[in-house]
């Protein structure tokens, strides 16, 4: 199916109201030096149906950028963006990015995929952590979808449980990031987001000595569990990454998802 987003822009997407959720967190990524200039590489790792990608594009002129994204039935409208507003710019690759190359066990959810994951026990383990994800995004919706705030709150927990409804699992391929750079000679890369629902530690994992520092940017959705922010910042001032900020976007206070922008000057 095809919606437009809050400036009129066409997209293929699977579910309308995900697709402007998606669209509303973009220039959330691009705070605290994190820009998009002309001639670019991205790699967005997580791609999802593309709407990152679509944003970079229009940002800049001739940028590059590769979306990774493992779940067949989200690939293909992935590809379809693609056609639609990559002009040969926008590279998509039907893998997930982790620390070695191998397959995983993925959850679907039909009814919210960009939650979808390798790791359900970030939602398994603690079961009302899904109901705070949605309170928060009926607390901060986008501007166009601003009828989420007449919901009450309470019924939080019901919507989530409806979201979850009708989860498949199904196995995908997974790639390292530095196989990916070595087989399609990437010669940069000037911006890597992660937001891959919790595998961002094994993102960073598969990053070879040798390929780190053609990395120039970096904003990262983490997931705090034990300690994965602190164990995270030290690891990227280790790879020369300096300049570095935390943020949680705002009615996410209540969750352990955290923004990690870092730069190397």
């Amino acid at each position: 199916m095809k919606t437009t987003l809050a400036d009129g822009t066409p997209i293929h997407c699977l579910r309308k109201p995900e697709a402007r959720m998606l669209d509303h967190h973009v220039d959330g990524y691009l705070q605290h030096g994190i820009t998009i200039q002309d001639e670019a590489i991205v790699f967005d790792v997580g791609a999802n149906i593309g709407v990152f990608g679509v944003r970079v594009l229009q940002k800049a002129q001739n940028v590059q950028v590769y979306c990774f994204e493992p779940i067949p039935e989200i690939y293909e409208v992935l590809a379809a963006n693609s056609q639609l507003h990559g002009n040969g710019n926008m590279h998509v690759l039907p893998y997930g990015i982790s620390s070695m190359d191998t397959t995983a066990t993925f959850t679907y959810f039909p009814n919210t995929p960009a939650l979808s994951t390798a790791h359900p026990e970030q939602w398994d383990t603690d079961p009302k952590a899904f109901g705070r994800a949605v309170k928060s995004t009926m607390k901060n919706p986008p501007k166009n979808m601003w009828y989420l705030r007449l919901i009450p709150t309470i019924f939080s927990g019901l919507i989530a449980k409806q979201l979850v409804k009708g989860r498949k699992t199904v196995d995908c391929q997974l790639r390292t990031l530095s196989s990916l750079i070595r087989e399609k000679n990437i010669p940069r890369i000037d911006l890597l987001k992660i937001d891959c629902e919790g595998a961002e530690w094994d993102v960073l994992q598969g990053i070879e000595s040798d390929h780190w520092s053609l990395i120039s940017s970096m904003v990262i959705e983490v997931h705090d569990q034990d300690d994965r922010v602190q164990r995270m910042q030290q690891l990227l001032t280790e790879k020369g990454f300096v300049d570095q900020h935390i943020e949680q976007e705002q009615g996410l206070e209540d969750s352990k998802m955290f923004n990690i922008f870092a730069r190397r000057s």
